[in-house]
């Protein structure tokens, strides 16, 4: 199974947007693969890393990306972490979100990059896709 957490600022988003990917999990009996859950990381300070922890990958909001930054400067964080795209961010569609993230499980596995990010794409601001990495080119719009 791979464990998901999403972490936005206060948990706002990132609660709803975790409920709606594990409803999503159950519907398509997905369950026993993958779960989603949320977490403040940004609102932990030190604690965040033991948190961290618990996960396979997490994928955090693109405003926290100054946050994420300080945060592997400073700690040694074990967990790869996943700046999302702002229109991936806002549609979260869930088999691009598992892409995406079995892709940087495995990334993470070789080259221990943190924050973790796709070839070319080091400033998740700049993103425009709302597409996983590999399937990119889907995204037209």
């Amino acid at each position: 199974m791979i464990k998901i957490l999403i972490s936005c600022g206060a948990g706002m988003s990132s609660s709803f947007l975790a409920q709606k990917l594990q409803n999503a999990c159950i519907e398509k009996g997905l369950d026993q693969e993958y779960s989603f859950d949320f977490y403040p990381i940004h609102m932990a300070g030190d604690k965040a890393v033991t948190k961290l922890k618990e996960y396979d990958i997490c994928m955090v909001c693109p405003h926290l990306r100054l946050f994420v930054d300080a945060l592997c400067k400073k700690q040694n964080v074990t967990t790869p972490i996943y700046v999302l795209p702002p229109r991936m961010y806002g549609t979260m569609f869930l088999d691009q979100v598992i892409t995406d993230a079995k892709d940087i499980v495995e990334g993470f596995k070789q080259d221990h990059m943190n924050p973790w990010h796709f070839p070319g794409e080091d400033n998740p601001l700049k993103i425009r896709r709302r597409f996983a990495y590999r399937n990119q080119d889907q995204d037209k719009g």
